[in-house]
């Protein structure tokens, strides 16, 4: 009799166990998956000490597109967005210089940009006196436009880039599905940036999160997306959601952008023409207070 006993027990303890498990196992399917670091996509870090040599520019305003991956990389994206953004440039017949060199963030160096391009920027990607080079630009009276993966990290090293230049920590993105259809709402169509777009704009995109609505600096929200309009994983969920924003730090000024992260995005008329406004707005920061 005793035997039956522990064994009944032992038969109990199994189902249990694999009940669990089960339970478990379903729950993991149905949240964020494991991270895994493939090569591929995170490169190993490479910090720049040797500055490159700038050609001779020609027109009224220079743009520095930067686009340095020390963390997560989507090569076609980084390629499709450095020459959509040549393209837009060279219309104004502007000069334009496209590097993922950050030893260009110098005093010197940087004189010469009115404006700089964050393209995708991700990882630890400056030298303590690059980062002091770079904030003392903004606060002098450079225009940046951040794009999408440049406010995409999880964390910061750098502490002003997140707090001052940025305004708000990412958190996370859709990613069941990554890319989703959503209705982004522009609130205030009037601002430079904004001219030429609809006040309501739906797309296709992998939706950012961010742990709060920026503010200070004089933050000017221009757009948020309507999270009715898609399934934002529960923890992202922020009510009022921001994608896209300007920010005023000291003379210079800063836009942001969540916005781009396919590749296909870049031939897109509606977002190209966003960018193209941003350039210009940033372009301004020199001769304009920014508000």
């Amino acid at each position: 009799m005793r035997m039956k006993l522990l064994f009944a027990l032992l038969v109990f303890n199994l189902v249990a166990f694999d009940v669990m498990a089960l339970e478990a196992s379903s729950e993991s399917s149905t949240s964020k998956p494991a991270f895994v670091k493939d090569p591929k996509f995170w490169p190993t870090p490479v910090m720049d000490h040797t500055p490159p040599m700038l050609p001779a520019f020609k027109h009224h305003h220079a743009v520095l597109v930067f686009g340095k991956t020390n963390g997560y990389r989507d090569d076609d994206q980084n390629k499709a967005a450095n020459a959509a953004l040549s393209e837009l440039i060279a219309k104004k017949d502007w000069d334009v210089y496209v590097t993922e060199n950050a030893a260009v963030f110098n005093a010197k160096q940087l004189k010469k940009f009115d404006v700089v391009v964050l393209n995708s920027i991700s990882g630890n990607v400056f030298l303590p006196e690059q980062r002091e080079a770079f904030r003392g630009w903004i606060e002098g009276g450079g225009g940046v436009v951040a794009l999408h993966g440049s406010g995409g990290d999880h964390e910061y090293d750098w502490r002003w880039y997140v707090e001052v230049l940025l305004g708000a920590q990412f958190i996370g993105h859709t990613y069941q599905p990554q890319f989703q259809s959503g209705l982004i709402r522009i609130q205030d169509k009037a601002h430079p940036v904004m001219r030429a777009l609809p006040a309501e704009w739906q797309r296709t995109e992998e939706w950012y999160a961010f742990d709060r609505v920026p503010s200070g600096y004089h933050t000017h929200i221009l757009a948020v997306l309507d999270e009715s309009t898609y399934q934002p994983p529960s923890q992202q969920i922020m009510g009022v959601h921001p994608l896209i924003w300007t920010r005023c730090i000291e003379k210079g000024r800063v836009f942001f952008s969540a916005l781009g992260h396919k590749a296909e995005t870049y031939a897109e008329p509606l977002h190209l023409k966003m960018i193209d406004n941003a350039v210009e707005w940033a372009a301004r920061s020199r001769k304009d207070k920014c508000e």
